[in-house]
């Protein structure tokens, strides 16, 4: 088992599979992308597989396979598939912007990889295009309808930008009118390879609750667990929920399970916090597997206590790109 040095049990590992992303949100990094590791300085899949068996005998039971967008590597099913076949890990997830997941999800069904979230920051298209930078509106609703179809249990992940999006957030509630699906509404953290600065944010999770009570006043919240980044809301007669997210506000730094590994091998204690070592060489050396062990521990019981605490310690913490650190 994996305790950190506040006692904050570790059993939940974002596994980044590359950096690379098809879209280009403004939100994440500049138009003309960022400076891509080159493929030997990111995991190979074997590596991938041998270092999720060795943080599963260190306690994780949960993985959510991340990027950039994981499905731009064409050889994750084979991790997928060796990965669903260990009996200890209790549940895998993957985030993705659904643009190239559609010719998976047969298989991921039969794997039994059913929680899948889903970046969409709007509903209509012209927004969608505007902030992706790119046409792939018609193909990610598509697969979005698809998933939720099929019986997967989807989160719309939706990041609230000032002066883009805020006309989007009542009506992208339609989705979870209609359908068993959960819209969770982030709040903007400047972690965009350092096209954008700011120290504040003017939409916050009490002000996008405060804006969906004006056409929803009679939401109500719901039982979460106490590990649950979101914050999760029920309007009567939805089949669906919805959810904020204080990500910059950052109120769920208490209960912090998780750890990021991104896909070069950077071991990352919080979204705010600079890397605290790095596993490539590690697993490519002599005795690997005690080496990583000893890494993860080193960097577990070390960690911040919050993510005020860690972006102190950081001060370059914003020049970064989330699509580099795991999303």
């Amino acid at each position: 088992m994996l305790v950190d040095n506040h006692n904050r049990t570790i059993n939940y590992l974002r596994l980044a599979v590359t950096d690379r992303c098809n879209l280009r949100c403004n939100y994440c990094m500049p138009s003309e992308g960022i400076d891509f590791a080159e493929n030997d300085k990111l995991f190979t899949i074997d590596e991938l597989i041998r270092l999720s068996q060795i943080l599963i005998t260190q306690g994780i039971t949960k993985i959510r396979i991340t990027g950039g967008e994981p499905f731009v590597r064409k050889d994750l099913m084979v991790l997928l598939r060796e990965l669903s076949k260990i009996d200890a890990l209790e549940d895998i997830s993957i985030t993705t912007n659904a643009t190239v997941i559609g010719p998976y999800i047969s298989e991921l069904k039969a794997l039994g990889i059913k929680n899948i979230n889903v970046s969409l920051d709007a509903i209509t298209k012209d927004v969608f295009e505007k902030i992706t930078r790119r046409k792939q509106y018609d193909i990610v609703y598509e697969n979005i309808i698809r998933l939720i179809t099929e019986g997967f249990n989807v989160r719309i992940n939706c990041i609230a930008l000032e002066g883009q999006n805020i006309n989007e957030i009542v009506p992208m509630l339609d989705l979870a009118k209609h359908h068993n699906v959960c819209i969770r509404y982030l709040e903007e953290m400047p972690f965009n390879g350092g096209s954008k600065k700011f120290t504040a944010i003017a939409w916050d999770y009490k002000r996008i609750l405060a804006h969906i009570a004006e056409t929803y006043p009679d939401y109500y919240q719901l039982e979460s667990p106490k590990t649950s980044t979101s914050i999760n809301y029920k309007i009567p007669g939805f089949i669906g929920t919805f959810g904020v997210i204080p990500s910059f506000t950052r109120t769920f730094c208490g209960s912090c399970n998780r750890l990021r590994i991104s896909a070069t091998g950077d071991v990352i204690t919080c979204l705010y916090a600079k890397a605290s070592t790095n596993l490539i060489t590690a697993l490519r050396g002599e005795n690997s597997e005690e080496t990583v062990k000893e890494n993860i521990l080193k960097a577990v019981g070390n960690r911040a206590k919050t993510g005020f605490e860690a972006q102190e310690n950081y001060k370059g913490v914003f020049s970064n790109s989330m699509t580099s650190i795991g999303g």
